[in-house]
């Protein structure tokens, strides 16, 4: 389900972070958020989920985020946040299925679908042998895979990460990105997500939009976006840009002159 933003602007203490965006993004595409430190990728994705305060129009096929109840926004947008907080007093697998409260009737229970979910998930996730567990007890990478769990559960139309993979080891950022890239293509999942990993966010997102100062700099694939020039002056480094042959984009940072 398309994701469309029209002059959409987030504001702290009507200090604006995010500026008049335009931005849609289609059914099944990813589209990675990036920026320095302070460019507004959080503050973004919040704003999407509704979670700060926003103006302009935020809509998710023909329903503005803003004018729907809790259950129905979760039935269409499902949000990972950056630094989650989890109860160390519930068990992994209660917490996944927490993804499935939109669907479950007030004082009802799950049903067996429901579990099939959560079972498939937790599965994926490679989170089997930690089910049974207290969120208390796990770490932190652990945790980040329980969060991205539940938020998948949701099975909504739009998935919002912001910094997904952060406390993952390198086999983890894979397996839960190829499980994001699986379902998306599968089920036309529209995926926004804020990654600071540029070689990451180029190879798996469809497209890139550059912020800095809440502004829409840059936009375009990889190759159009990842450039020396670009990163040197939104981001302050030097980098080297590596094109392979299959495409794939990687950004080596270099050691400023002087720092030798």
């Amino acid at each position: 389900m398309k994701l469309s933003l029209s002059g959409f602007r987030v504001e702290y203490d009507g200090c604006p972070v995010v500026v008049g965006l335009d931005e849609e993004v289609g059914s099944g595409e990813w589209l990675c958020v990036i920026g320095p430190n302070g460019a507004g990728k959080s503050s973004l994705l919040r704003g999407i989920a509704g979670l700060v305060e926003s103006s302009g129009s935020a809509r998710i096929g023909v329903n503005a985020i803003a004018e729907c109840a809790p259950r129905e926004a979760a039935r269409l947008v499902a949000y990972v946040p950056q630094d989650p907080v989890l109860p160390d007093d519930m068990t992994v697998y209660d917490y996944v299925m927490l993804g499935r409260n939109p669907y479950i009737r007030p004082f009802g229970r799950e049903s067996g679908r429901d579990r099939d979910v959560v079972a498939r998930l937790v599965g994926d996730l490679e989170l089997g042998i930690y089910a049974r567990r207290m969120l208390g007890t796990l770490s932190g990478g652990e945790r980040q895979r329980v969060v991205v769990a539940r938020a998948l559960a949701q099975e909504s139309p739009v998935l919002l990460l912001d910094e997904p993979t952060s406390a993952l080891d390198l086999g983890h950022q894979q397996r839960a990105l190829e499980l994001v890239d699986t379902l998306r293509r599968e089920r036309g999942i529209t995926v926004v997500s804020a990654m600071h990993d540029l070689t990451l966010a180029g190879l798996y997102a469809d497209r890139l939009l550059l912020l800095y100062q809440g502004v829409a700099v840059a936009r375009g694939d990889a190759r159009q976006v990842l450039r020396s020039e670009t990163l040197a002056e939104f981001y302050g480094i030097s980098a080297r840009v590596i094109h392979e042959r299959d495409g794939t984009v990687v950004v080596v940072p270099q050691r400023m002159a002087g720092e030798q």
